[in-house]
């Protein structure tokens, strides 16, 4: 089977140096993007039902820039002006950037891991004697309050947004090769959608232990795994597939 097309379940890439769009110029593909979901902020009115007060807390953790927008989002609605003393722990760096869209970023004090939530609470529990205020998605990763747990943070999760299926009717006659997912939420939609979806000769590559767990509860084949050994990004384990897929010809 020659390998000719695939569609990414997330948005396009914004840097033109991405290897998505590199493994398009080696392999002559053509490679589409679309995100299977979309994330839809709570209203404060649901909000309020969940009986949290941010002024309550001491720091919040960000594990996404999602995650801040909708903070700040309900801070507004609700009139809320968050203190200057507020601190904040991000995933990254890069998220932690993204806070100078809200706040003046070098008059606060922020802290950001490497990416992995374990790290970013092994600096979160170097300050235990704050109250954390944990912004996520409905539903969202049992990791985190299993971790915080673990290192005994005093903790709230507040849900502030959802992710639903997006309307994906405009691919009912549309084909692909391959498709790629980098989250449980993905294979859901694509079923939500497409009830009668038979995989037959189409390719599933899935990013994360949870999304090949995803596949396999709904009855979907999985071909393509990453991160693995050989492959430690998504891209890399496309390129090797279809590169054994060109020897078997």
């Amino acid at each position: 089977m020659k390998i000719k097309s695939i569609l990414v379940s997330q948005p396009e890439p914004q840097n033109p140096k991405s290897p998505y769009f590199e493994l398009a110029r080696n392999h002559g593909l053509k490679i589409d993007f679309r995100p299977f979901i979309e994330v839809v902020g709570i209203p404060a009115k649901e909000f309020r039902q969940q009986k949290i007060n941010i002024l309550d807390y001491t720091a919040v953790i960000f594990t996404s820039k999602t995650a801040i927008d909708h903070f700040f989002r309900i801070c507004d609605e609700l009139r809320i002006s968050v203190p200057d003393s507020m601190k904040y722990f991000c995933i990254t760096e890069n998220v932690a950037f993204y806070l100078q869209k809200y706040i003046v970023y070098r008059k606060r004090k922020i802290f950001y891991g490497n990416s992995k939530f374990p790290d970013l609470c092994t600096i979160v529990s170097k300050h235990k004697d704050d109250k954390y205020f944990v912004p996520l998605s409905v539903p969202h990763k049992a990791e985190i309050p299993e971790l915080l747990d673990k290192h005994k943070i005093k903790y709230t999760i507040g849900n502030l947004y959802r992710t639903i299926s997006a309307d994906l009717s405009d691919l009912a006659d549309v084909y692909y090769d391959i498709l790629v997912f980098y989250s449980p939420s993905g294979p859901k939609s694509l079923l939500e959608n497409f009830p009668d979806f038979k995989q037959n000769n189409t390719k599933i590559a899935a990013f994360g232990s949870t999304t090949a767990e995803a596949l396999d509860k709904l009855g979907l084949r999985l071909d393509i795994h990453a991160p693995n050994p050989q492959a430690p990004s998504m891209t890399m384990a496309l390129d090797q597939f279809i590169k054994e897929q060109k020897k078997t010809k």
